[in-house]
């Protein structure tokens, strides 16, 4: 067939099953080239891999496959099946070694087959050897926190019921869809699990009860080209019915001495090449298709050439007891090889991005609050052990992988968000995806950029933090600051400040020379906007010079509705009675995908933007920020980034942008078990030098916060777009709520030090970053503490 009669399914980019066979007549490298087109519109430039302990948990098996070593009769094995005590003390060198997953592989149903099996199932208590599997998987859970994957063979629905409440995967290789290969004198005759008709019903059954699921297919048993091609049209069938494959393993056949397949010819590296293509092609972009490295060492290049996006799982600790001749690779090696591909090797877990951040779907309760707890913003496994607001913390440092190679299209992307150029959506999501080598690119291209607008002067304000109020009737999930009236759980007890205490407070800080206080609180259910024009009056006629920088868009949303005014109105008699600007909190994500499951009862996005819209058309300046690290992903951030955007070359109002970490330790949502913890310090560093790419010219002020970031986080993103360290403070207790242990205050005197460390000058500011005048900068440097 001509190449160019093929046709794609243009809406998932993948060939039609009748097409699927006739790539059997098309030359290998338009194949190879397509399907690297495919996989790099899928994965981009990531190649991951599974960082896992292999535990054997028994070597019987009822099958004699003609090619397997891995499976032993009883007189050959010192036992049956591994203890307990050793399952456990094979999983701890595993976590010992940085790994996440507890790989489980057994012989199929050896109970079925040997006398041996069957005693010491009776010994040991169980009376099958899945259910003994599903033992060992929880005691691996419980006592290691490895996240158990199981490759248990052919099981019934019950089976796979029970399995599932343990584990976040599980996995059967299909091998491949003709019977012809169980026929006398075939690799799989006297196998009976190797029927491929009960490998699909098993496979079908795990898509019917939401199982994340791992198979494909075994090449160069003598089977033909075209039977792969109909076995891997089989499994697509399955997918495209419960959508439960995670990914499609190409297996190589490797001839093992002892077996009856000793000299059988091995698929070549070209086979195995058009094998991973056709794959490709047929489950289309967003399929992991993975081929094993260790059994094919040295060929890393062409395997990914190939269009495969991941190497499977990989042990530091452990043999590949199925491929004992072929070693794993040292994990460097392996992340060597995939920079010479020009790829970027990245750490998963034994559950697949797509179904972790789906837990609610595709896997059981008990896993549901592990995986997020392991994954990042990605759904790739979480590699650093930082977390915004802990004290004492080292950066975590990843050198540049040797070979690294740099990718032109990023470039491209940074050049012209230098240049002033405005990124549009899959750009900044580009940006946001960065790894390994590409992290420093995109700082120092942030901090020419900052370096050019800003110049290298650090600037920061002398403010107080005014929390009036904890009591709260809204049910934001994230939020461990706000209490109903009668609580007293988490950090604090419900207060509500006076008039007089307020006013004093206001008082206190221009009298240790604060430019402004910034209020702040709980929507205390007897609030209306009268209380918030009070408030203002009372500190206006104490402390007529200070800027009040006051209220979020919920507080000025919920006062206008108490006093059933618009906005523009309530806006009105709030600068009338002083108000100077507004804090752009209560945004979150703006994005409702999000918002919807971390503050329903909340204002959404178009709401939010309302009030900030008519603030600034007022003539009203207001902050704009990002609360990032909980149940969002880089494609909300990017929305929320080109939002802020759009409204910024409408009305010019924004005076800063200032990301907010998610601090988790006390935060409802994550106490129960629904949210990760808190951005990764990749993430961290990248939400502030991305948004100095996306938000230029636009919005020319980056500030990072100290109290989420720490004196060293805070140092590190000076280098990569930030030109603002914040406030003061002075009573800072919303993020200390949360549960960090950052100070609540940061005084002047510490600020240009740790500034004049880095070789940066400082500047103390306005709100609105003028000048601090030279009698607030002397009286900051004089006054007394706060109480």
């Amino acid at each position: 067939m001509n190449t160019m009669t093929i046709q794609y399914d243009a809406k998932v980019q993948r060939l039609s099953g009748a097409d699927a066979l006739a790539l059997l007549d098309q030359p290998q490298d338009i194949l190879l080239a397509r399907a690297v087109a495919l996989r790099d519109a899928g994965h981009g430039r990531l190649v991951s891999y599974s960082r896992k302990v292999f535990i054997p948990l028994t070597q019987l098996c009822r099958d004699v496959c003609h090619y397997c070593t891995f499976a032993k009769a009883p007189r050959k094995l010192a036992s049956a099946y591994l203890s307990p005590q050793e399952v456990v003390e094979i999983a701890a060198q595993g976590k010992q070694a940085g790994c996440k997953e507890a790989l489980f592989t057994l012989g199929d149903k050896p109970e079925l087959r040997y006398a041996a099996a069957r005693r010491a199932l009776d010994e040991l208590g169980y009376g099958s050897t899945l259910e003994y599997l599903r033992a060992m998987a929880e005691l691996v859970f419980n006592e290691t926190g490895l996240l158990p994957h199981l490759n248990p063979g052919i099981m019934s629905a019950n089976e796979i019921a029970s399995l599932r409440q343990v584990s976040v995967s599980m996995g059967i290789m299909l091998e491949n869809v003709s019977s012809r290969l169980t026929e006398k004198g075939r690799c799989h005759h006297g196998s009976p699990d190797k029927d491929p008709a009960l490998r699909l019903a098993t496979i079908e059954e795990a898509g019917r009860q939401k199982v994340p699921f791992t198979s494909g297919i075994l090449i160069g048993i003598g089977e033909t080209r075209r039977e792969r091609i109909e076995s891997l049209l089989a499994l697509r069938r399955l997918h495209d019915r419960h959508g439960h494959i995670q990914e499609i393993i190409i297996q190589n056949f490797r001839a093992k001495p002892g077996t009856r397949m000793a000299g059988a010819p091995e698929p070549d590296l070209a086979d195995l090449q058009w094998t991973i293509a056709v794959a490709r092609l047929i489950f289309g972009p967003e399929m992991s298709i993975q081929a094993p490295p260790n059994l094919s060492r040295g060929a890393a290049h062409q395997l990914v050439a190939s269009g495969l996006n991941d190497w499977g799982g990989v042990s530091p600790v452990t043999p590949d007891h199925v491929n004992p001749e072929a070693p794993w690779p040292h994990l460097e090696t392996l992340a060597g090889d995939t920079a010479s591909a020009g790829k970027i090797l990245v750490e998963r877990l034994g559950v697949y991005p797509r179904f972790a951040h789906q837990g609610d779907r595709w896997l059981d309760a008990r896993m549901r609050t592990p995986v997020l707890g392991a994954i990042d913003a990605d759904g790739l496994a979480r590699t650093d052990g930082w977390f915004p607001g802990v004290a004492g913390q080292v950066l975590p440092k990843k050198p540049t992988t040797p070979g690294f190679i740099k990718d032109r299209a990023l470039g491209r992307i940074l050049e012209r968000a230098v240049d002033g150029g405005d990124l549009r959506l899959r750009e900044i999501e580009r940006l946001f995806a960065v790894r390994d080598g590409e992290i420093p690119e995109v700082a120092r291209a942030a901090d020419t950029l900052r370096r050019r607008v800003c110049g290298d002067s650090v600037s920061y304000v002398v403010t107080r933090n005014i929390n009036y109020t904890n009591i709260c009737y809204f049910k934001c999930r994230f939020c461990a600051f706000s209490k109903g009236k009668t609580s007293e759980n988490l950090r604090g007890r419900p207060y509500d400040l006076s008039l007089e205490e307020i006013t004093r407070r206001a008082k206190e800080a221009w009298d240790r020379g604060a430019v402004e206080v910034c209020l702040q609180g709980g929507i205390h259910p007897n609030y209306t906007g009268q209380t918030y024009l009070d408030i203002l009056k009372a500190i206006k006629s104490e402390v007529p010079d200070i800027h009040v920088h006051a209220f979020s868009p919920l507080e000025i949303h919920q006062g206008a509705q108490t006093l059933g005014i618009p906005i523009a109105e309530f806006l009105g008699q709030l600068i009338e009675a002083g108000l100077g600007s507004l804090p752009g909190t209560a945004a979150e994500i703006l994005d409702d995908d999000v918002r919807n499951g971390l503050c329903p009862d909340k204002i959404n996005t178009d709401q939010w933007f309302d009030v900030v819209d008519t603030a600034h058309r007022l003539g009203l300046k207001t902050t704009s920020t990002i609360m990032f690290g909980h149940i969002d992903r880089p494609v909300n951030w990017a929305r929320h980034l080109l939002r802020l955007r759009e409204q910024q070359r409408r009305t010019g109002g924004f005076s800063e942008f200032v990301p907010l970490p998610f601090v988790h330790m006390e935060a409802p949502i994550y106490l129960k078990g629904a949210s990760r913890k808190g951005p990764t310090w990749r993430e961290a560093l990248l939400m502030h030098a991305v948004a100095r790419l996306t938000l230029n010219p636009h919005i020319t002020n980056i500030q990072a916060s100290w109290v989420k970031l720490g004196p060293e986080g805070l140092a590190a993103c000076l280098s990569a777009g930030v030109n603002d360290i914040g406030g003061t403070l002075m009573n800072e207790t919303i993020t200390r709520s949360a549960g960090a242990d950052h100070g609540q205050e940061m005084t002047p005197e510490t600020m240009e030090a740790l500034l004049a460390g880095l070789g940066r000058p400082s500047r103390q500011r306005t709100t609105l970053y003028g000048n601090a005048s030279a009698d607030r900068r002397r009286v900051s440097f004089t006054g007394a503490a706060a109480v």
